[in-house]
């Protein structure tokens, strides 16, 4: 059954979904995957966590996903030395005047992209993720309110980690989502090499959502229904997480230190709403709680030291978890 509530702005939003993937699809090849989760983000009011080796397109993607998208955009790039103020602004002394004035930061903006958030310290990263939470920033004694919409897309580098400053978890936890960015494939690489042979840095691209698009389709995701029995079943996953041996996962508790917190059924059940809208349906199936909950809890699941000598992974307890976790009547 398609959407039910079948509006002609319900289908123009669908289409125009399909045509930022081309339009993006213009500078970036591949990459599908990771536009079609900041668009869930985007849709759903969470902030994305982007972990991917050097190369692989992440500020290209973004970038031209907020030109696509018409939204003001700031990349941030964090290092060491970064301070909050150099975040989210400071007051300057107006000779002139003889009064301080406010001197916004690049957090001001629709779109953020934290470049290597792991590399600044944890003062730096506490500005930007109490921004995240709150959806605004004091500077002296003002506070100013963060336009709408908001969202933080936030690298990370899983190589070369010395001098870093990982995120801790109860920061990471803030995220929506932990997106791992992969490798093109063998024809996607090959695209994108005989683009930048033949010097193709055409990189002209049509605006396709507004603002007033965005937050229309926000309410549209919003109404996507899910039934009673897949509400009970994101709790049965997200309990298995904390306590295993309950659930007869006895292999798996050995592996896992801390389950994922309430964040994770908050977020299972909004982000396969979005799956759900994507695929022109008013209504979750099981499989769009299944293809979002790697996303959603690979972050959030806390592994011990016996996990990474075994090579256990996150996503190997999530693949038991669906297979094993079943819905109920």
């Amino acid at each position: 059954m398609a959407f039910s509530a079948t509006t002609e702005l319900h289908q123009e939003h669908q289409k125009k979904i399909k045509e930022v993937f081309t339009e993006v699809g213009k500078v970036v090849v591949g990459q599908e995957y990771m536009v079609n989760r900041l668009l869930a983000g985007l849709f759903t009011n969470g902030h994305i966590l982007l972990e991917g080796v050097p190369g692989l397109a992440k500020t290209l993607t973004i970038s031209t996903l907020a030109r696509v998208l018409h939204l003001d955009f700031q990349r941030i790039q964090f290092t060491p030395d970064l301070l909050p103020a150099d975040l989210v602004g400071t007051m300057i002394y107006n000779q002139k005047e003889g009064k301080f004035e406010v001197k916004k930061g690049p957090i001001f903006a629709n779109i953020i992209l934290a470049d290597e958030i792991n590399r600044s310290p944890a003062k730096v990263q506490s500005a930007l993720l109490e921004a995240m939470q709150e959806k605004q920033v004091t500077i002296g004694e003002t506070t100013f309110t963060l336009d709408k919409p908001f969202l933080v897309l936030a690298t990370q580098n899983p190589v070369d980690q010395e001098g870093t400053y990982p995120l801790p978890e109860a920061q990471v936890d803030r995220f929506m989502m932990k997106v791992f960015v992969d490798y093109p494939t063998k024809d996607q690489e090959l695209e994108i090499m005989r683009r930048i042979s033949n010097m193709q840095f055409d990189y002209q691209v049509n605006t396709v959502l507004t603002k007033e698009d965005i937050f229309s389709i926000r309410k549209e995701v919003n109404k996507v229904k899910i039934s009673e029995s897949l509400e009970k079943y994101i709790i049965e996953l997200v309990s298995a997480t904390r306590k295993p041996k309950e659930y007869k996962l006895d292999h798996e508790a050995q592996y896992i230190q801390f389950g994922a917190s309430p964040r994770a059924s908050i977020n299972l059940n909004l982000a396969s709403k979005a799956v759900a809208y994507f695929d022109g349906r008013d209504y979750v199936l099981p499989e769009d709680i299944k293809e979002i909950a790697l996303d959603v809890m690979n972050h959030r699941i806390l592994l011990n030291y016996e996990a990474e000598a075994d090579n256990v992974r996150t996503a190997d307890i999530v693949k038991v978890l669906l297979s094993k976790i079943p819905i109920s009547k």
